[in-house]
């Protein structure tokens, strides 16, 4: 891998962005809104599927795409400007591109969304995938032929098996290490701060 350009794919929510309390403030309103109980502190512990997956445990099936719709509507004045960056995510992107590397992101988030909060973070992200989850990013990684691809989530791994890339595990998001390694992670960071080091070495291997 020292001697050819390459790409690394990283997730979203809670591997690059800690989307948590922007995306909590949106189910508030949501619930304000309709009039239905959503435990905000259960739906931040389980990001990572696409939203409407998320919206299933609170509406019934007819309601969901109208409330997919309202939930996006609100998404870019209330989510965004709460998203902060999380530890160690600009500096990881950061190497990547100073190694001669081009960064790409693959995420369940809609792609509107996904380019704006990239976009809010002053990531240097070369390219912007929405709306994939799971084994369904493998696509575009394969089609960028991603490396790596890093992400927080056991769907993660399945991403990056599909895509042909090296699974990089942080145990950030909803799982911890021993979870992504007993999933299969071919690598399993603590969090991003780790990334640098793990990507000097794998370099030079």
């Amino acid at each position: 891998m020292a001697d050819q350009a390459f790409t690394v794919g990283f997730d979203l929510d809670l591997t690059l962005a800690d989307t948590r309390r922007g995306i909590a403030a949106v189910f508030t309103v949501l619930s304000a809104e309709t009039g239905v109980f959503i435990d905000t502190a259960a739906v931040v512990a389980r990001l990572g599927p696409p939203l409407e997956t998320e919206l299933a445990y609170w509406y019934p099936a007819a309601e969901i795409p109208a409330m997919a719709a309202r939930y996006r509507e609100l998404y870019a004045g209330i989510a965004v400007p709460e998203t902060v960056a999380m530890p160690g995510a600009v500096r990881a992107v950061d190497e990547v591109r100073a190694a001669g590397g081009r960064v790409m992101v693959v995420t369940a988030k809609n792609q509107r969304d996904a380019e704006r909060t990239v976009r809010f973070l002053g990531l240097p992200v070369d390219v912007v995938v929405g709306a994939l989850f799971g084994a369904e990013k493998g696509r575009a990684l394969r089609d960028h032929a991603a490396a790596a691809y890093v992400g927080d989530h056991t769907a993660d791994v399945d991403a990056a098996r599909a895509g042909g890339a090296l699974s990089v595990g942080v145990a950030t998001g909803p799982y911890d290490a021993a979870a992504l390694q007993a999933y299969g992670a071919d690598v399993v960071l603590a969090d991003l701060l780790a990334f640098p080091g793990w990507l000097a070495g794998h370099r030079a291997a």
